[in-house]
């Protein structure tokens, strides 16, 4: 089964972002596909490279990048939100002539589009948060 996963709520307040990830990493386990993971509203802050909980904590950005390195797993950051928010990615910073990008490795930055296609080409669309 292929599934669409989108977050929507920041990664220490709430528990959606811990329960995405291990179903995200269930799902892998038992062969199925993670066809795009789209963070929308203040879902965008599991990107924040800036973020850097205490040594004694989980680190949730950093959980993120490795799923998508270790599974290459699509990891998309809603650009509308993130804006809103003052987290940018490089293809923004290069825009605005910043040089200090703000998204950890492995995410990068769309539309809502990406999140439509999603949907379009799983079997399963979830929403957490």
């Amino acid at each position: 089964m292929k599934f669409t996963v989108q977050i929507n709520a920041s990664p220490y307040q709430y528990q959606a972002s811990d329960t995405a990830y291990h179903f995200i990493c269930e799902a892998i386990k038992k062969g199925h596909e993670i066809y795009r993971v789209f963070f929308y509203h203040d879902g965008i802050y599991n990107a924040s490279i800036r973020a850097i909980p205490p040594e004694d904590e989980r680190n949730v950005v950093k959980r993120w990048s490795n799923l998508a390195t270790q599974h290459k797993v699509d990891l998309v950051i809603c650009i509308s939100a993130a804006q809103r928010r003052g987290l940018l990615c490089d293809e923004e910073l290069k825009k605005s002539g910043i040089n200090d990008p703000d998204c950890a490795e492995g995410f990068r930055v769309s539309g809502l589009g990406q999140l439509v296609e999603g949907v379009m080409e799983s079997d399963r669309f979830l929403v957490f948060g």
